[in-house]
């Protein structure tokens, strides 16, 4: 199954050989609830407890970064529910990654399965009010369509609104998502407490991505076990993965995660001959040299090499200089840091900078030295990640290019010579909804 999206877009679509899509649907028009409810959508939900069972045994792991069980996250919010709390649930759709797609993708073609999703979780966890959080006035405009479409029976009586914020790095954390919706700035907060806790309006709340929640419906049809049927033990499921780079237009896959690295490439139609590395998890999980060819798609394998798949965005490498790459990504976290902790405030700025000299021939060895402490010291510091992120992107390049460092310190660096990789937004990938 494969498709190109039309002039203007540049985006392919596609899964991958073998791959049974349960996330994608070609070709690319707005799925409607007719369509949506013919293929099975919208299934009476007669056992919660046995669904959650299901999602359990299937091992769902978020699809938003953390990767982090979807089941625990419901039984602890269930659990409130059971003590007599009232619960929310949270969709997140904001999608802050630029280098990412695959949430606005979904909202804009498949808003049905993500609200079937979020019926799905507000069930489980016992939640009558439930939100659609966004920054895409498309997906916007998408899925209040849906909601017009749907009846109030078909969603369970579930009270659903859609929240749409300025688009930010910092906006879609879970507790800058909250705080949006309770009315303050898409900032993250102190924590704890975690949104499960004190969330929305002060009740737990169950904040997850949209794919993760996007893969509920087919567990209540098909069950653990055919969700497995695709995976790794320990990584079960298929994932979005969206690629850029490589001089390509990006693309959008669905895949099995397993699935090797070369196999992704061959895809893609990039050659493992000219790749040199890859940007993991958007910006945040850093830079792999070309020990990246020889992984698989997996949680576990990009763990043992001090990396991650995150959100299932990956720039591939070829012509661009990882010094001037991690130097455009570290000042993206500069100008998008929400600027409410000075560790990261200051952290951010100085790494861009440090970075930013090493870019242009003007860095020292002291610099590198000043880089490689910052990228140590400054992790955990601040209400969310972005400091952590900026740091995997600094102690990356200095462990997995140090050739590249050293070149650049003598000025010795060709591709930046003529023409260095400079960006606002790496790697950004933008797509338009087929009408």
């Amino acid at each position: 199954m494969n498709t190109t999206a039309p002039a203007g877009t540049a985006l392919t679509v596609a899964t991958a050989p073998g791959c049974s899509s349960r996330l994608l649907r070609l070709p690319e028009t707005v799925e409607n609830m007719s369509a949506y409810a013919s293929a099975g959508g919208y299934e009476l939900l007669a056992n919660a407890e046995s669904l959650l069972a299901e999602v359990e045994n299937s091992g769902l792991l978020g699809r938003g970064g953390a990767a982090f069980p979807l089941a625990v996250k419901l039984r602890t919010v269930r659990a409130a529910h059971t003590r007599g709390h009232e619960t929310v649930v949270l969709a997140n759709g904001e999608e802050g990654e630029p280098a990412s797609v695959k949430d606005r993708w979904l909202l804009r073609h498949r808003p049905h399965l993500v609200l079937d999703g979020v019926r799905l979780a507000a069930r489980l966890v016992g939640a009558t009010r439930a939100y659609v959080y966004v920054s895409d006035p498309d997906a916007t405009r998408t899925i209040d369509i849906a909601l017009n479409e749907v009846g109030f029976d078909t969603v369970g009586g579930l009270d659903i609104s859609i929240v749409t914020v300025e688009p930010g790095y910092v906006a879609g954390e879970e507790t800058a998502a909250v705080r949006a919706i309770n009315g303050g700035p898409a900032k993250p907060t102190d924590k704890p407490p975690r949104p499960f806790q004190h969330g929305i309006s002060g009740h737990p709340t169950l904040v997850s991505n949209v794919e993760t929640l996007a893969n509920l419906p087919y567990l209540q049809r098909h069950g653990a076990a055919a969700f497995r049927s695709a995976g790794t033990a320990a990584s079960p499921g298929t994932f979005l993965v969206t690629i850029t780079g490589a001089g390509l237009p990006p693309a959008l896959y669905e895949v099995p995660h397993g699935m090797s690295f070369t196999d992704l490439l061959a895809l893609h139609g990039v050659s493992p001959e000219s790749v040199q590395g890859a940007l993991m998890g958007g910006y945040f999980a850093g830079l792999l040299n070309r020990d990246v060819l020889g992984t698989t798609l997996d949680h576990e394998t990009f763990r043992q090499l001090g990396s991650g798949l995150g959100c299932g965005a990956i720039a591939i490498l070829t012509d661009d200089c990882p010094v001037a790459v991690a130097a455009s990504v570290l000042a993206y976290f500069d100008r998008e840091n929400a600027g409410q902790c000075g560790s990261c405030f200051n952290g951010t700025a100085a790494m861009a900078a440090a970075a930013g000299a090493l870019r242009d021939g003007l860095a020292t060895a002291e610099d590198v030295a000043r880089l490689q402490r910052w990228s140590v010291v400054l992790r955990g510091r601040g209400a969310c990640a972005t400091l952590d992120g900026a740091a995997n992107v600094a102690a990356s390049l200095l462990k997995h290019f140090p050739q590249m460092v050293e070149q650049h310190l003598a000025g010795a660096c060709d591709p930046c010579h003529s023409a260095a990789f400079s960006a606002q937004r790496p790697y950004e990938v933008e797509a338009v909804t087929q009408r």
